[in-house]
């Protein structure tokens, strides 16, 4: 077991143990227990009560986080259609079609953040599937990176999108922001995810829907959510 630094052993000390705190006292503790030298990313954990071996329990998609993300994403489109002249004058940072996707095929080239693709692209992209899978650069409809829309998509990357998922066990994880925000610009950005989570839960779902949520920074321990701060 990796041991823990003297600077996250304090870090720990300022969060008592078995607190839920409210949301607005978790943001603040995040930015106090950052543990890294640079300005780290701060992240929410959610834990849902999902049977994610139905694929109607299966959540993905992405939000737009209204304070953005503090984060600049290199945008590859490819298109062979109009869309890559849209594409271009909207900010995309690399444009192509089959040339790009032999590039990443023959070079390993991975130089971008986020690939968007029009329909049309679609089958030749699914053969970079090993290469692009187990990275989550493979674009999809439900996270609108699959689109004829190429300049919402880009719009939407720019001003701070995220994508979610459940992993087997249940779980999202996603970025809320950088330690160095508002606290006021963090608890946004954390409203944002948990709301369009609620807006999400299947109908199947029998009890409790949310169980858990606490936030952290990229090297910092997790601190725990009192759920009731999300009532309206």
């Amino acid at each position: 077991m990796k041991k823990k630094s003297k600077k996250y052993l304090q870090a720990l000390e300022l969060i008592e143990k078995g607190k839920a705190y409210t949301k607005e006292e978790a943001v603040e503790l995040v930015k106090k227990t950052s543990t890294s030298k640079f300005d780290g990313s701060v992240e929410v954990a959610i834990k849902l009560n999902l049977d994610t071996r139905k694929s109607d329990q299966q959540l993905r998609g992405a939000i737009v986080l209204p304070n953005g993300t503090g984060k600049t994403k290199r945008v590859l489109v490819v298109s062979k259609t109009d869309q890559a002249k849209v594409a271009k004058d909207a900010g995309a940072d690399f444009v192509g079609d089959m040339d790009m996707i032999e590039k990443i095929e023959k070079e390993n080239w991975l130089d971008f953040d986020v690939i968007i693709a029009t329909p049309e692209m679609m089958p030749m992209l699914g053969k970079l599937g090993k290469i692009l899978g187990p990275r989550g650069l493979m674009p999809n409809p439900k996270t609108g990176t699959v689109t004829t829309d190429v300049k919402k998509a880009i719009d939407d990357i720019k001003k701070g999108r995220v994508e979610y998922r459940t992993d087997s066990y249940g779980n999202i994880h996603t970025i809320i922001g950088k330690v160095s925000f508002d606290a006021d610009k963090l608890v946004g950005n954390l409203d944002a995810v948990v709301d369009v989570v609620m807006k999400s839960k299947p109908s199947t779902v029998k009890g409790q829907y949310l169980k858990n949520i606490s936030v952290s920074a990229t090297m910092g321990p997790g601190i725990k959510i009192d759920l009731s701060s999300f009532d309206k």
